[in-house]
């Protein structure tokens, strides 16, 4: 049968672990082990030069235990023993019993260095099991009972009874010090262990709150009275217009920007209650900014305010422009998938219709009349592709495992796309046409970059300026060989709301327009393993370098595997 470990009050010190409790109250009791030895050296001495009864050898035993307590002291500097009962607590405990046993035994002077004990009992009771406490105890009580016969044998008459009474009684106190140090002892360990463990979940804790805080979409303020800010993440201090450089904490107080916002937070703490505002921020010489902010108040006392009395105030900001252009698009989105219906409905009837005035125009010899039903004709056409757009966008997604893409040379497709889209309209569609992918193939469906690149045309025409070079087409392949197309117009930027939902679906800063371009055309490079994305970029022009819109399609290498994609069919009436 194995015997159950022993309970101990400290836990064994990990390997290099230099500055755990445990070790420092060892270093502590060796320091007080050092100190008692002096002081028993320096007691000795003193009575040698003042001609007391103290013997030349008892002064050669201090030193000797002054010796050896320093050298424990300096040996034992980074291992502390083991709490357990054994051999190893020899050279401490051991020792200290020993020398004021002889001390109390031999020294033929007045003094009683029986409270000596104390400190091993002590150093047992903190540092060791129970076990070893108990043991070094009962070793000191035997002791003092030998002392207390040792006394009777030398000592001519006199009753023993009072030194045996005195020996014993002093054992029992010296037991219950133990005992009550011990358990002293492992209660503090235990609330240690769990303030540490407790601190260590509250550093995650905050750790992670910091990341969720910091990569926030939204803005978070925490506001103090005196409308200090003592923490913003990174989204909050963009909203605020802040500079690159200042940090929290500063005042709301110090720029007139804020004031709206500090309002609110003193609404917020007089009150005592949840606020929420639409607020702007207007600064000298920029648009306002509009926000939606929600305050809530942290309660006095609770474990996340940092004094009993001090209250804070947690701002949450959120871009009017964005809640507004999600709402929209989530409203769209509903609206597309019910126009797809629609659509589908409404192309047998509006073939009809184009039919039907085709043969009217045939038989109308009226000029007016003839302008008539091509204003028919242009509207219906019109009808017909944002009825084919919508359908493109409702169908249903699936993956082309039967047939592998289509290899198309870069340079040729696009040249071919540019001739056949300028030779429309030649007076309007004007631009520089630049190739740098000669040999280059990439896979792409021929009609589906056709119609990517048709798309990308059309939009840049419409915000292009009147210069021969306000619209740009290139390829070009990159140190890596990854191929790439870029239609580039020197328009006006984009402002930052719509260039976030640029590829989303039914998404149009135009009212005439459907929405869908360039989400189909997200779609139609995601099948093909290709990525499209835009950025403001400046290109060299006859009048300088000049700033633009570039939207650039980036195609996968060739001779990779096919990756899995979605594919939108072709429209098949």
């Amino acid at each position: 049968m194995h015997a159950e470990p022993q309970p101990t009050a400290w836990p064994l010190p990990s390997p290099g672990a230099d500055d755990t409790p445990f070790l420092r109250l060892w270093h502590g009791f060796l320091t007080g082990r050092v100190m008692v030895a002096l002081a028993l050296l320096l007691l000795m001495a003193a009575g040698l030069v003042l001609n007391q009864s103290t013997a030349p050898w008892m002064l050669a035993l201090c030193l000797g235990y002054l010796a050896a307590t320093t050298m424990v002291r300096v040996m034992s500097r980074h291992q502390a023993p083991r709490p357990q009962a054994g051999l190893h607590w020899l050279p401490t405990i051991g020792v200290d019993l020993a020398v004021v046993a002889v001390l109390q035994l031999l020294y033929s002077g007045g003094i009683n260095f029986t409270p000596l004990f104390g400190l091993p009992i002590l150093m047992a009771a903190v540092l060791g099991t129970l076990t070893l406490a108990l043991g070094t105890t009962a070793a000191a009580t035997l002791l003092l009972l030998g002392w207390a016969a040792w006394m009777g044998t030398t000592t001519a008459g006199g009753d023993a009874a009072p030194r045996y009474l005195q020996a014993a009684l002093t054992g029992t106190g010296y037991f219950i010090v133990a005992f009550l140090t011990h358990q002293l002892a492992t209660r503090l360990v235990r609330e240690q262990h769990l303030a540490q463990t407790n601190r260590m979940a509250a550093q995650v804790q905050g750790q992670v709150s910091g990341l969720v805080i910091k990569n926030l979409n939204d803005g978070v303020l925490v506001v103090d009275e005196s409308f200090t800010v003592r923490m913003a993440n990174p989204a909050a201090l963009a909203l605020l217009g802040c500079a690159a450089h200042l940090q929290p904490p500063f005042s709301l107080m110090e720029n007139r920007y804020w004031h709206p916002l500090m309002l609110l937070a003193r609404r917020c703490f007089r009150q005592g209650q949840s606020q929420v505002a639409d607020v702007n921020l207007l600064a000298e010489g920029q648009s306002p900014v509009g926000l939606h902010a929600q305050t809530w108040l942290t309660s006095a006392g609770q474990e996340y305010a940092t004094t009993e009395e001090e209250r804070l105030c947690v701002v949450f900001l959120h871009d009017l422009r964005e809640m507004q252009a999600r709402l929209r698009t989530e409203k769209l989105a509903a609206m597309g998938r019910m126009s797809a219906a629609v659509a589908h409905e409404i192309r047998n009837p509006l073939a009809a219709i184009v039919q039907a005035t085709a043969l009217l125009e045939e038989d109308l010899k009226d000029p007016a009349q003839r302008r008539l039903t091509q204003m028919v004709q242009q509207n219906a056409d019109r009808l017909a592709r944002i009825a084919e757009e919508i359908l493109d966008i409702a169908r249903v997604k699936h993956q082309i495992s039967h047939a592998s893409p289509s290899t198309i040379a870069l340079d040729d497709s696009v040249a071919q796309v540019w001739h056949d889209w300028r030779s429309q309209d030649p007076a309007h569609r004007r631009g520089q046409f630049h190739l740098g992918a000669q040999g280059t193939h990439v896979e792409f469906d021929p009609e589906h970059l056709r119609r990517v690149l048709v798309n990308l045309l059309d939009n840049a025409l419409r915000y292009m300026g009147s210069e021969e070079d306000s619209l740009q087409l290139s390829t070009r392949v990159t140190a890596s060989g990854r191929a790439s197309v870029q239609v580039w117009s020197d328009g006006a930027p984009l402002d930052q709301s719509i260039e976030r939902h640029l590829f989303e679906p039914f998404f149009s800063s135009e009212s005439r327009s459907s929405g869908l371009g360039l989400y189909i055309c997200r779609e139609l490079c995601e099948r093909h393993g290709a990525t499209i994305d835009y950025q403001r970029t400046g290109r060299a022009t006859q009048r300088g370098d000049m700033q633009g819109n570039a939207f650039t399609v980036s195609f996968r290498k060739t001779g990779r595997l096919k990756e899995p994609t979605s594919l939108f069919d072709t429209v098949v009436v």
